[in-house]
């Protein structure tokens, strides 16, 4: 015969874990309710620390009479290039600059990139000491860069020829747009654009100062610069207007119109656009183009920049655009070699 007992839970001992109830059995254990003191501590600790985000700082008392003291300035940060300054964008706000300097920004940004040894002759009468100084200031703060570059090996130079240019940066380009010391219309250009070419371009400020001493000569004042990368975006914007109004015209056409509205020579059906142009003021009793806007006289003069690397076709259409050229001694006797067949006449080489 077969007696079921009914057996009694397993009791928790001390030291035990609690034993989980059997499936279908009811849990005999309550809930503790959570004590009321540590519930209001904890809602307390939550409330001060979302204060604490929120609540704005109590002012310390000033003293009566206490001066302001100025903060210390930041200092530039370290670059990890040697080549290139330390700067912050502070470094501009409120910078005075002595003329020299700002002489020295202009040229630079007037015409891309300048050597340093035609600023020291220009502007510094042949010092050498002033103007590594004003170039170390200015380089401190992020206005101008220096690069050493490379000139061009056509073999008559045994040894690499090395000079020192100077550019703009973005920032000297603000500066001098803020003072609003320029010309009306002049154009600022910052950083190189073309290496390569930075033998030949760095010649068109010296072309310049030349052309520049017989124009005040003869009265001229107000000397702006437009460089090609200006009067050939003035070709293209008027040449597309042209082709946008009537597109059946032929090309030919157009080109010849807009070298005509533009005053640049038409030559074998190209427009010539120089190296760079000269617009100045004359005085009222010098007999020159008038302007209609403001009924001022005004003139120019176009400057190109030959070197050895042109070839003969080049030279010639250079020569037939009526052009003030221009050479170094180097370059000149090599340039006349290969134009001396020409049935048309480079005419007089200016030395440089």
């Amino acid at each position: 015969m077969r007696i079921d007992i009914p057996q009694e839970p397993p009791r928790r001992r001390d030291g035990d874990e609690r034993v989980a109830p059997q499936p279908g059995e009811r849990s005999n254990s309550r809930k503790v309710p959570d004590n009321p003191i540590l519930h209001r501590l904890k809602s307390l600790e939550v409330k001060d620390a979302d204060s604490r985000h929120t609540r704005p700082r109590a002012k310390r008392p000033r003293e009566v009479g206490a001066r302001d003291v100025p903060r210390e300035r930041r200092r530039p940060e370290p670059s990890a290039d040697p080549r290139r300054p330390a700067r912050t964008s502070s470094d501009i706000v409120g910078l005075e600059l002595r003329p020299e300097e700002k002489q020295l920004l202009s040229e630079a940004g007037r015409f891309r990139v300048v050597r340093v040894a035609d600023l020291r002759e220009t502007l510094y009468n042949g010092k050498s000491r002033p103007l590594e100084n004003d170039l170390r200031y200015l380089r401190d703060k992020g206005l101008v860069e220096t690069s050493q570059v490379n000139l061009r090996r056509d073999g008559s130079r045994r040894t690499i020829e090395r000079v020192e240019v100077v550019t703009l940066t973005q920032d000297g380009r603000r500066l001098l747009l803020k003072q609003g010391d320029l010309p009306k219309d002049q154009r600022l250009y910052a950083g190189l654009v073309k290496p390569r070419e930075v033998e030949h371009d760095s010649h068109i400020y010296r072309a310049y100062q030349k052309e520049a001493e017989k124009i005040g000569e003869k009265g001229g004042t107000n000397l702006r610069v437009k460089l090609d990368f200006e009067i050939k975006s003035q070709v293209q914007k008027a040449i597309y207007a042209e082709r946008k109004a009537d597109p059946s015209r032929d090309m030919a056409e157009i080109k010849r119109e807009v070298a005509e509205r533009l005053e640049l020579p038409f030559v074998d059906g190209k427009i010539q656009i120089p190296d760079a142009r000269i617009e100045y003021d004359l005085p009222r009793d010098v007999e020159q183009t008038v302007d209609a806007d403001d009924r001022s006289r005004t003139g120019h003069e176009d400057i190109e920049v030959l070197t050895a690397a042109y070839h003969a076709g080049h030279l010639r259409s250079k020569g037939q655009a009526g052009f003030r050229n221009y050479a170094s001694a180097a370059d000149r006797a090599t340039i006349t070699s290969k134009i001396e067949d020409e049935h048309y006449p480079l005419g007089d080489i200016l030395e440089l």
